[in-house]
């Protein structure tokens, strides 16, 4: 990696490293690539490196004793052994009281223990210098010494500062300056917290690598061990190559910590040892899942970006026009399902085996917070699940906040549960979803006596929800009166009902969604449903069982409005869930004249699925009924592509709701669809759309002529919008480039490759996140 020229001033006048070893080394050479100060010195007991640095034009002068180079000074690097720190200090304190060095000389550390280095600096100089403050980079190298030095050693990596009382301001700024500007992420930490964090993700790791190998090296058929050794073991042990003499120093001058890790460390062990011991397969499996799952889950959630990182826009599509789509294809699971799948078998009493689930982003972020909270779960694997229920009251706190990647579903049904918990939880997710409004369901779960906390003026994640052993008392059931119809407010409610005293009861302006309704009824809850009023009395249980996840009807709808809008096509959909709350794309595109049938209408796990073949269509344009909004919200984008292929004009209203999806989707599609050439208003509450469709000719449809043109379209990350816009193209004049399509993952994974199958022509291009 080449690091940017510094162009600035230099930092600092003088520079000098104590101790030429990897890290001081490496810092010394960083410096002097990045000209960060305008002279370099060093002092190293090992002559020979000192004389080599000079020769290279690393360092201006040096020597093995700090009076000889170290006056005139402004920062003093100290690199050697934790163990050794103190007589640096010695010698520091010597060249101030003589004059060498300012009172106010900035000196800082690289060692990775920091409160035995802040104990050794108090015993020295008694009140601490002003210019003293601890740093420790988070780099390092299989190889030591002066020649394994690299400048962009540290670029990447963390560097943790703990700021002291002591410690001047302007110190701690030019520190922080110095490290970014060899590339490095600075972040601040208390000693204390330092140490006990670094003994468990790195002294304690070193410490079992020296010991694992050491282990197998004293058996008597070591040689044969070592040389059918697999990867893993070279993986872990590499470490143990390190310097042996720092460890035995860190070892020591982090005892408690490390020892307290350790004694953590063996609990652990022996847990997995009796676990093997008894066969105890289910318990196994659920370790080494969850352990699988949080190694993968951590850097999303570290990073806040969902499981597909979408920060840098680094895949797009490029799609050229093609006019025919044909064949049978199968549509990946359910994402509504998927989601209540896992929530209700994990809080089932029993085994839940679930099939067809979606192994989208947004349903792993459902599946991982489970799995923090103590629930077993094995797979998926092609859409196989099994989920070991822990009941109605054995979810166990989560030791980190439940990350939620993008999925907005996620949030707002599991705050529902949450709030109803013994223990406090926090739920966050990426950037895009910490931005979307959430009192929507914390405001009624207060009514229910909920102590819980969105951020900012505007109601956002994170969410931090207050348990009940903190309450006092159990929520309370109440009646809400929605003043906009939404399945996941509706859900959101109901499964905080589940434990709450008394009866709640939701009722909705228009019919929404009824997964949760449905499926609590299959896990053998009572739901009473009477017209738009459905209630839940509180203090019941869930019963395990068999959940068969049907094809999306969400996601078929962009195949569906593909076959309508093209040429001489004809597509069957199979298995497609066909939830009449669901079915709004279906109704309004039949209102549009749509050539569209069902076939094989069958049960599956409580829910109605059919085959859906759509044929090319003459669409007419229509004024969507109201009612409809709430059955086909999520399919709004791609049937604006649908209403700009039509004949005359398309009229959408009551769809308020569409603004406060991944995207502001009303005003994302329009911007899009003027984009490539369609003539839209945006109103407060839809879109109005002036169709660009042919009259047909003696019954034919004729769906040759393009009705989009080309360009470039920014998704603004929101997966539908991607997929819609790659339907366009079945109707454009020119390529269609789609930025920002990693989103996709979320709910179709494998879309492009089903689009291309069926007779489209996506290319996916992967850039540098």
């Amino acid at each position: 990696m080449q690091l940017p020229f510094n162009t600035q001033p230099p930092l600092f006048k003088q520079v000098c490293v104590i101790g030429l070893g990897l890290i001081g080394a490496s810092l010394a050479q960083a410096i002097k690539d990045n000209h960060l100060s305008e002279r370099l010195v060093a002092v190293d007991r090992h002559l020979p490196s000192i004389d080599e640095a000079i020769q290279h034009g690393l360092l201006d002068a040096g020597g093995t004793v700090l009076s000889d180079v170290v006056s005139g000074s402004d920062l003093i690097v100290i690199a050697v052994p934790v163990q050794a720190v103190k007589a640096v200090f010695v010698d520091i304190k010597n060249a101030m009281d003589n004059g060498q060095l300012a009172t106010d000389c900035m000196i800082t550390d690289v060692c990775s223990t920091k409160v035995n280095i802040i104990e050794a600096a108090q015993a020295v100089f008694t009140t601490l210098p002003t210019g003293f403050v601890p740093a420790h980079p988070i780099a390092g190298a299989e190889n030591s010494g002066y020649h394994a030095r690299r400048a962009t050693l540290f670029a990447n990596h963390s560097v943790i500062i703990c700021e002291l009382p002591t410690s001047n301001p302007s110190a701690i700024a030019n520190l922080r300056q110095l490290w970014e500007a060899v590339g490095a992420t600075v972040m601040s930490m208390d000693a204390e917290h330092h140490d006990a964090i670094l003994a468990h993700t790195s002294h304690l790791p070193h410490l079992l690598a020296f010991n694992l190998v050491e282990q197998l090296a004293s058996h008597d058929d070591n040689l044969d061990m070592f040389r059918y050794a697999a990867g893993g073991f070279r993986d872990f042990s590499r470490i143990a190559a390190s310097d042996p003499k720092m460890w035995h120093d860190i070892f020591f001058a982090n005892q408690s910590a490390i020892v307290s890790a350790l004694d953590e460390y063996g609990v652990y062990l022996q847990t997995m040892r009796q676990l093997i011991i008894d066969k105890d397969s289910t318990a196994l499996m659920g370790l080494l899942g969850r352990a699988q799952a949080a190694r993968r889950h951590f850097g999303h959630m570290l990073a806040s970006t969902p499981y597909t990182d979408t920060s840098a826009m680094s895949a797009s599509y490029n799609i050229t026009p093609s006019n025919t789509v044909s064949g049978t294809i199968t549509i990946p699971g359910d994402k509504s399902i998927s989601h209540r799948s896992i929530m209700l078998g994990s809080l089932a009493t029993g085994v839940t085996n679930v099939t067809g689930f979606l192994e989208g982003e947004d349903a792993l972020a459902t599946l991982q917070a489970f799995r923090d909270m103590g629930v077993s779960i094995e797979g998926p694997d092609k859409g196989k699940l099994t989920i070991h229920g822990v009941g109605m009251n054995g979810l166990k706190p989560s030791k980190t906040p439940l990350y939620m990647g993008n999925s907005g579903t996620s949030m707002r049904l599991l705050a529902g549960i949450l709030a109803a918990q013994s223990f406090d939880s926090v739920l966050t997710g990426d950037t895009s979803l910490n931005k979307r409004p959430m009192e929507r369901v914390a405001a009624p779960l207060r009514e229910m006596g909920a102590v819980i906390q969105s951020t900012g003026h505007s109601g956002t994640a994170p969410l931090s929800i207050t348990g009940r052993d903190n309450v006092g008392k159990p929520l309370q059931g109440a009646e809400y009166d929605m003043p906009v119809a939404s399945a996941q407010v509706k859900s959101c409610l109901l499964l905080a009902g589940l434990w709450a005293k008394g009866t709640t009861t939701v009722i909705q302006p228009e019919v929404s969604r009824d997964h949760t309704e449905r499926m609590l009824s299959a896990f053998g809850y009572p739901v009473i449903v009477d017209g738009n009023r459905i209630s839940v009395e509180g203090g019941g249980t869930l019963t395990g069982g068999d959940i068969a996840v049907p094809a999306d009807i969400s996601s078929a709808a962009f195949f569906m409005v593909a076959a309508a809008i093209s040429q001489g096509s004809e597509l069957t959909l199979t298995q497609v869930g066909i939830n009449p709350t669901r079915t709004g794309i279906i109704d309004i595109l039949k209102l549009m004249q749509a050539d569209i049938s069902l076939s094989n209408e069958t049960h599956v796990g409580g829910e109605p699925v059919a085959d859906i073949t759509i044929r090319s269509s003459s669409l007419k344009g229509i004024d969507i009924p109201e009612y409809l909004v709430p059955l086909a919200i999520d399919e709004f984008p791609v049937l604006f592509i649908a209403a700009s292929c039509a004949q005359g004009r398309t009229v959408l209203t009551g769809a308020k709701e569409l603004r406060v999806k991944e995207s502001d989707r009303i005003a994302v599609m329009a911007d899009g669809l003027q984009t490539l050439g369609i003539d839209c208003t945006v109103t407060e509450d839809g879109l109005i759309i002036e169709g660009q469709g042919i009259q047909s000719q003696n019954g034919e449809v004729n769906n040759n002529q393009p009705v989009f043109g080309g360009g470039h379209i920014t998704s603004h990350h929101d997966h539908r919008i991607a997929m819609s816009f790659a339907v366009a193209s079945l109707r454009a004049s020119k390529q269609i480039t789609i930025e920002g399509v990693e989103t996709v993952n979320t709910s179709f994974p494998g879309f492009a490759e089903l689009a291309n199958q069926i007779g489209m022509s996506i290319q996916v291009n992967q850039g540098d996140a």
